[in-house]
């Protein structure tokens, strides 16, 4: 038995955001060079998709709701 619902926006937005935290920490490592300016598509991207994935997710959920009434 499942303890919450699934969230699959959630998941998106959070693997977007822990790439983004690989690339800062390999360029703070000093693996590569990385500008500061290249975060912006990928952040903002990922909170993009996870928002997407969320609105397809909720219309499933609603549309398999309202099949069962």
């Amino acid at each position: 038995m499942l303890r919450h619902e699934f969230r699959p926006g959630r998941l998106v937005v959070g693997l977007s955001l822990t790439a983004a935290g690989a690339v800062f920490a390999g360029d703070a490592a000093g693996w590569w060079r990385t500008p500061w300016f290249a975060m912006i598509p990928l952040v903002v991207g990922g909170m993009l998709l996870g928002g997407v994935t969320s609105a397809v997710a909720r219309g499933v959920r609603s549309r398999r709701g309202s099949e069962g009434q």
